[in-house]
């Protein structure tokens, strides 16, 4: 294409990235041409009346009375979540029964996410399927991932389009073995996941439920139930975590510190973080298949994430095991919960080293207390994430004045309540259960904060409303690495602490970036 002096803007020699080169003044006109021709625009006048408009307490009032529509919400659908927890086995391919699109949005979410390739496939259904079901689909498609894919489980998952037709996955995938497709004993695990109903968070509780259930009570009735003898041995589940690379690796440091002897269920930590050496690892790490039928001779199975596994929880609850749970243990008081509770099961005392850990946590937020005492913050995330970032912010000093979980339901309410009412930096806030994005925007502008906690899409808000963003979640596409840093125990929580901080910083250097008119100090000390 050329510009308006005739000379190419775009070739070999001069490649400009899109963020350059739709500034050219070609695609200037030809977006100002579009917009005038084929949008309809109103009048720019109309326009901004009515964005002040949605500023106001009075659209608030309307925004928040809204029912039969979701704007933005903060949620995945439920698959994401059964991928996510499916990946966490040894040489297991997610395979998803609907169609490729819903599953190249899947793999490109985990992708952009992870920066790593992120393995999984469909039945490829079509019109033809959502009319007549998908039984051919899943007889294929199961053949060609167990011959050209090479794994050592297939985890089956659905989409909306299975859902609302009703096709039976036990049923299928039993035809699919009757017709060689799969050999009579290799594993294929499921969970019904439609997408419709829940979130991520409830698409990996039944996946791994699915697991479980599937290794526990016979393998699809092909072998007998298995019988529970306990041992001396607790497992962990990790539940949907962003920064599960950071994460399970700092947690079973932690545990190899205290001796403890443990089992983690769904460990994808290595599967999205691969070395670049010149192999390409499809399957990396992940927990053993023979370790999950392990898995319920355990004593007891501890949840770093309740409300992932509230499904999960009460199945092994139901073999005989004593569970508990976690929301996010961010920060001292939570890990110290953590912590004890692994010390109670396992009978191991708290080493000194994590003594010392928790003590250099606790100077780092004295040392910074002057800078986050008292300010306002607004944050969403998954149900637990939210809880264990409130709980951090209180023990902080700060106030988390609006508390938004697009997935969190009355049972999160109630724990979001009782959270903000333990501490006098929590008596002005307010929790959004059910809430979107756009809820949010209208608390920011009638409400204003002083900083925004949530995950990219957040970037816009940030935008909208001008309050600056601290990107914490699920997913981060416009930052790269964070997923590799832990944000449990005392490291993690001295990590999220950094972020909060650096924020912080960033915007004092805005607001004195002139000297002598802003900058009265020249000061460079913080």
């Amino acid at each position: 294409m050329e510009n308006k002096e005739g000379t190419k803007s775009q070739n070999a020699e001069n490649v400009l990235d899109h963020f350059n080169l739709f500034r050219q003044p070609q695609y200037l006109r030809m977006f100002e041409k579009k917009k005038c021709e084929f949008e309809n625009p109103a009048p720019a006048e109309e326009v901004e009346k009515i964005r002040e408009w949605t500023k106001s307490w009075e659209y608030r009032e309307k925004n928040f009375a809204r029912e039969a529509i979701s704007i933005n919400p903060s949620k995945a659908c439920q698959p994401l979540g059964a991928i996510f927890a499916a990946v966490g086995f040894e040489g297991t391919l997610p395979f998803v029964h609907g169609s490729q699109g819903c599953v190249a949005y899947f793999r490109s979410h985990f992708s952009r996410h992870f920066k790593e390739p992120s393995s999984c496939v469909s039945s490829s259904m079509t019109e033809d399927a959502a009319v007549f079901g998908g039984l051919n689909n899943m007889i294929d498609g199961l053949a060609n991932s167990y011959s050209l894919y090479k794994p050592k489980m297939i985890a089956v998952s659905t989409t909306c389009m299975a859902e609302v037709i009703g096709d039976d996955l036990n049923a299928f995938i039993k035809n699919a073995r009757d017709k060689g497709s799969i050999p009579k004993d290799f594993d294929v695990p499921f969970a019904h996941t439609p997408s419709f109903v829940g979130s991520h968070v409830t698409g990996y509780d039944n996946m791994m439920k699915g697991i479980l259930s599937y290794f526990w009570d016979g393998k699809a009735q092909t072998i007998p139930p298995l019988q529970r003898k306990p041992v001396d041995r607790i497992n962990i589940i990790g539940g949907f975590d962003p920064y599960t690379v950071g994460n399970m690796r700092e947690l079973k440091r932690i545990l190899n510190l205290m001796g403890v002897n443990y089992l983690i269920i769904s460990d994808n930590s290595d599967v999205w973080d691969t070395p670049t050496d010149g192999i390409f690892r499809m399957y990396d790490g992940g927990t053993k298949l023979a370790d999950i039928s392990e898995a319920i001779h355990s004593k007891a199975t501890i949840s770093i994430q309740g409300f992932c596994t509230e499904k999960t929880l009460s199945y092994i609850a139901e073999k005989g095991q004593e569970t508990t749970a976690f929301h996010c243990p961010i920060g001292v008081r939570a890990t110290d919960e953590l912590l004890m509770e692994i010390s109670r099961l396992s009978g191991k005392p708290i080493p000194e080293e994590l003594e010392r850990e928790r003590g250099r946590l606790v100077d780092a937020i004295a040392d910074s207390t002057a800078h986050i005492h008292g300010k306002r913050f607004a944050l969403f995330g998954d149900p637990d994430m939210a809880l264990g970032l409130t709980g951090f912010l209180l023990e902080l000093g700060a106030e988390p004045v609006h508390v938004l979980c697009t997935n969190g339901g009355k049972e999160w309410e109630e724990k979001a309540k009782a959270l903000l009412n333990s501490s006098p930096f929590g008596k002005n806030g307010n929790v959004y259960a059910g809430k979107d994005l756009w809820h949010m925007r209208s608390l920011l502008f009638t409400e204003p904060v002083d900083f925004l906690i949530g995950n990219t899409y957040a970037k816009y808000l940030e935008r909208d409303t001008g309050t600056p963003l601290i990107r914490i979640g699920f997913p981060l596409f416009d930052r790269h690495h964070h997923h590799r840093y832990p944000i449990w125990g005392y490291q993690g929580g001295l990590n999220v602490l950094v972020w909060i901080l650096d924020k912080i910083f960033d915007e004092m250097d805005k607001n004195t970036i002139v000297p002598a008119k802003s900058d009265y100090s020249f000061d460079i000390i913080r």
